[in-house]
């Protein structure tokens, strides 16, 4: 049995304007018109018409014939004269004007009755300033691009924030902020690699797809792939199959790729988003530190501006850039000498006194790291390095140089968010041996975010891996700061629940 495609809604259930559009496309098709052509006589992009005849005068007319076409976002039809606004790309518009002697009766009947907003026309006529100072072309004939069956949102209803996100095909037509988010985020991407190429840094691809989960404590997507009759898992970090190929001798490391987390969905988090990582050979927690601020800065000078507006304050990326030690702050938080050796009792004292849900079932280091979360990390505006964390923060971590039991890691806030992470890497192949067995011991015992025993990496240290220091940089993260917006934002195309 075979499936058959569901039919589509009859025409008498369709809203008025869309069928009311579908019987014009029907009109024009019947007439021997074409509603969706394979190509049109377009010569000039709509930016070309504005940047190579930006030099005529108010009412002056050339003889120079172009080819245009773009989408409708504006019309205004009168007795022997018509005005459209035509956008492409992500924002350039240019009028166009249709007049009865210029195209003649039929073309100009054809335009009032068949042009919509929404649809894509082309234009084929003179560039001219009009008497009110808007360059235009003036029309010597027009055709269909493409017809439109759905009406422009922002003329029927304004869209809600949730059918922005959904319907962002729509969102990026009708408003200036959906279309500036999609460069913005580009151009963070581009100077980021500028930082990083300008550095010695090289780009590698890693697989998405894999055989075990690592390099974070994350619940991971699972999947089968056929090939091996396998099961498999998408990557929750890039991190081991980049600091193989420092093992290779490929020192200076990072990628800038997808990861997936079958974790939740909110302002800040999405289950699949874009990390760089990147790694150092020769270096530490101190020198990635130094990294991560050169490339906050890269991309501040690349969108305009060190102050950055945040809704905690603003935040001067060109001040300080504190260091500060995990049990320092939260001491400093409750009043209190809080240290590693401190109990979990007293620790869960301080977080009934400020008022931290904690579940007294978590391990001493995760209430020490809730309290953390929960009265220093909001608090902190200016980029602060907080250090030193406990050994469970990050189990890829090196052992401090001074202090047993904590390791060398950092997390960097900036305006109370995380907004990466770096540490001096653990490269002895035996402790990482037993601390991934140890991570593998929870997986076993029921924890979903514990990473599995690796043995390919586990072979790539044992080969040797020089010293080196790392870091973990949320690409949407660092948007999100610059901007103000959400991670639903800016992501083009986030996931949402499906539709009813």
């Amino acid at each position: 049995m075979t499936d058959t495609p569901t039919p589509a809604a009859p025409e008498a259930d369709l809203p008025e304007q869309m069928r009311v559009r579908r019987e014009k496309r029907d009109r024009i098709l019947a007439g021997g018109g074409e509603a969706y052509p394979v190509t049109v006589p377009r010569t000039h992009s709509l930016a070309d018409v504005r940047t190579g005849w930006d030099h005529l005068e108010t009412g002056a007319e050339s003889q120079d014939v172009v080819g245009v076409a773009g989408r409708v976002v504006f019309v205004r039809n009168t007795g022997k004269l018509a005005f459209a606004t035509l956008q492409e790309g992500v924002g350039t518009r240019l009028q166009v004007m249709l007049s009865l002697a210029e195209v003649g009766e039929d073309a100009l009947a054809a335009w009032k009755t068949d042009a919509d907003l929404g649809d894509h026309v082309w234009v084929e006529g003179r560039v001219i300033r009009s008497r009110r100072g808007e360059l235009s072309v003036m029309a010597s004939r027009w055709g269909m691009a493409s017809k439109a069956l759905r009406p422009l949102p922002v003329l029927h209803k304004e869209l809600s924030e949730e059918s922005r996100v959904r319907q962002r095909y729509a969102d990026l037509v009708v408003r200036q902020q959906a279309r500036d988010m999609v460069r913005t985020k580009a151009a963070v991407l581009s100077a980021v690699r500028r930082v990083l190429e300008g550095q010695g840094y090289v780009e590698v691809e890693t697989p998405v797809v894999q055989l075990v989960h690592g390099g974070a404590a994350a619940r991971p997507f699972r999947t089968h792939m056929n090939a091996f009759d396998h099961e498999m898992v998408l990557r929750i970090a890039l991190e081991l199959n980049l600091k193989k190929a420092v093992v290779g001798g490929v020192e200076r490391v990072y990628e800038m790729g997808r990861i997936f987390r079958n974790e939740g969905v909110d302002a800040t988090h999405s289950p699949e988003f874009t990390m760089l990582e990147a790694y150092q050979a020769w270096g530490d927690q101190r020198t990635i530190g130094e990294l991560i601020r050169d490339i906050y800065l890269g991309v501040a000078d690349t969108l305009g501006s060190r102050q950055v507006d945040t809704p905690a304050g603003v935040v001067d990326l060109d001040a300080e850039w504190r260091w500060l030690p995990v049990y320092e702050a939260v001491s400093e938080a409750v009043g209190e000498t809080v240290t590693i050796d401190t109990p979990k009792e007293t620790l869960l004292g301080y977080a009934q006194r400020h008022g931290v849900e904690v579940d007294p079932g978590l391990e001493k280091d995760k209430v020490f790291l809730e309290l953390l979360g929960e009265l220093v990390e909001p608090g902190l505006l200016q980029p602060t390095f907080l250090c030193d964390y406990p050994a469970i923060a990050q189990p890829l971590a090196r052992p401090h140089r001074d202090t047993p039991g904590l390791i060398e890691a950092w997390d960097l806030v900036i305006g109370g968010v995380e907004r990466g992470t770096g540490f001096s890497e653990l490269v002895d192949p035996v402790v990482q041996r037993e601390v991934l067995t140890e991570q593998s011991l929870r997986a076993a015992g029921g924890d979903p975010e514990a990473m599995q025993l690796d043995e390919d990496f586990l072979r790539a240290l044992e080969y040797g891996a020089p010293p080196m220091g790392g870091l973990g940089l949320g690409i949407d993260r660092l948007v999100m700061l610059f901007t103000g917006a959400s991670i639903r934002e800016t992501i083009l195309f986030p996931h949402l629940k499906p539709e009813v």
